[in-house]
């Protein structure tokens, strides 16, 4: 065992990395879920964006202030997002909003396609984050290393906020109940809107994290990373934090370790083949919890 986790110790670091990335990314979309019971498929694509916004930032201004700029233009991106295309079809049949939902993913993705010429971007390297260390002989950047840890502090940070303020409360009775919590004065437009910030913040976070080691972008650069944000969601139990949290990890070191034995070609199958046997053989996630019908 301990020959197999010294050989492949790289690949397990590039998974834990990897899958704090995914975990920043699918918070995002298992708090939209249990608010709105919405699936946001433009999520990757504002994650993408994210990216770009960085590269078109950093042309002109300097680092320190290029990151605060990114997180803030993804915030407010996210936030216009759910008041132009989802907030007026609150009402509408659901389907209607998840279509609306891809045809906004496909408009982030149209547009960035338009201010790249369709040809990837590099990443400008973020300083300290870039630099190369050496962790049990394997050699990584220090983003590496700082992305797990960030987001368990991130993670535990939002916890606490949903379980200690009067936001995160009202968050959650939004998510047990809408009507009813519409009916007992909750402003739910607030709610949403502070969903949504989250959920970019977050995906900004992740962006800055992702593309520091994948340094090329491109408009369906954030398309595979949503998808497997998504998957861990489902995994975790879509609504649930941590289930997403620890979907995202597995998924991440599992992948890497797929590609670290040369199964290279299979690294994103698997992600799919796991969706499909979460989905057989426990739908509701494995932290999700099973909703019955009262007649």
């Amino acid at each position: 065992m301990s020959d197999f986790i010294q050989a492949n110790l790289p690949y397990i670091l590039a998974g834990i990395s990897v899958g704090g990335q995914y975990a920043l990314i699918a918070i995002g979309y298992t708090m939209v879920y249990g608010i709105l019971r919405l699936i946001n498929f433009a999520h990757g694509d504002v994650f993408m964006a994210a990216g770009l916004i960085m590269i078109f930032a950093t042309a002109s201004l300097p680092m320190y202030i290029s990151i605060p700029l990114v997180i803030i233009a993804t915030v407010l991106l996210g936030v216009v997002i759910e008041r132009v295309a989802y907030k007026p079809l609150r009402s509408a049949p659901r389907m209607s909003v998840m279509i609306s939902a891809i045809g906004v993913s496909y408009l982030i993705q149209n547009c960035a396609l338009y201010f790249t010429g369709g040809l990837p971007r590099t990443y400008p390297a973020i300083p300290w984050l870039s630099d190369s260390i050496t962790i049990l002989g394997a050699t990584t950047k220090r983003v590496t290393a700082i992305t797990p840890i960030l987001t368990i502090i991130l993670v535990l940070a939002l916890v606490l906020f949903i379980k200690k303020t009067k936001v995160g409360l009202a968050m959650r009775a939004v998510s047990r109940d809408f009507q009813t919590s519409r009916l007992m004065g909750v402003k739910i437009d607030t709610v949403i809107s502070m969903t949504f910030i989250i959920g970019c913040l977050l995906a900004a976070i992740g962006s800055l994290l992702y593309f520091t080691n994948y340094q090329s972008v491109t408009p369906t650069a954030g398309a595979m990373p949503g998808l497997k944000a998504f998957v861990a969601a489902v995994f975790g139990g879509i609504g649930s934090i941590p289930g997403a949290v620890i979907g995202a990890f597995l998924i991440g070191i599992v992948e890497n370790i797929i590609k670290g034995i040369g199964w290279t070609t299979f690294s994103d199958a698997f992600t799919f083949v796991l969706l499909i046997v979460i989905l057989m053989v426990k739908p509701t996630g494995i932290f999700g919890e099973k909703n019955t019908d009262k007649v």
